[in-house]
C-alpha cells in the first residue's frame, strides 16, 4: 500500500442554518446528492466530496458552541475556460439565491473573476484564469512554474 500524500483534502463540510433550504439552493446550482441522511447531504465532485451539515449538529459533533464555529476566512472556487462561463456561473449563483459579493471583472493578477455567497454565507469565487489551463473534465492540475 503506498502512503497517503499529506496534501489532499478528500470531504469540504458547510455548515448550513436550514438544511433543506441549503440543499435545493446547491440542486439549483445543478449539484446532484450522491448520497444523504439524516441531517447531512453528499455531493460527489472530482476526486472530493462536498457535504452540507446542519450548523448545529456540526458544532455538536465538534463538541464546541456554535458560535464558535463563525464564518471564517475562507473562499471556495470554480475555475472555468471562458469569460463567458464565468459569467453565465455567477448569474446562475444570484439566480438560484445566492447573494452578489463582486461582479466578475479583470483583475490585477490578468484573470477575471468574481465572487458570490451561498445561503449561509460561504464565499465561492468563480474565475477565469489563463495561466492555469484546465482539463476536458474542468480539473486543475498546476502548471511547473518557471
Amino acid at each position: 500500500m503506498s502512503a497517503l500524500s499529506p496534501q489532499r483534502v478528500t470531504l469540504l463540510t458547510l455548515g448550513v442554518a436550514d438544511l433543506d433550504a441549503a440543499r435545493a439552493f446547491y440542486e439549483r446550482l445543478g449539484w446532484v446528492p450522491a448520497q444523504a441522511q439524516e441531517g447531512v447531504v453528499f455531493f460527489q465532485m472530482q476526486g472530493a466530496v462536498l457535504a452540507l451539515f446542519g450548523r448545529e449538529d456540526l458544532a455538536a459533533d465538534q463538541k464546541r458552541p456554535v458560535a464558535e464555529l463563525g464564518t471564517g476566512a475562507v473562499t471556495l472556487a470554480q475555475n472555468f475556460p471562458t469569460k463567458a462561463q464565468v459569467d453565465a456561473a455567477y448569474a446562475t449563483a444570484l439566480a438560484a439565491g445566492g447573494r452578489a459579493v463582486k461582479a466578475p471583472e479583470e483583475v490585477f493578477w490578468g484573470g477575471y473573476s468574481g465572487y458570490w455567497a451561498d445561503l449561509d454565507g460561504h464565499v465561492w469565487e468563480v474565475a477565469m484564469n489563463p495561466f492555469w489551463p484546465l482539463a476536458a473534465d474542468g480539473s486543475l492540475t498546476l502548471p511547473p512554474q518557471g
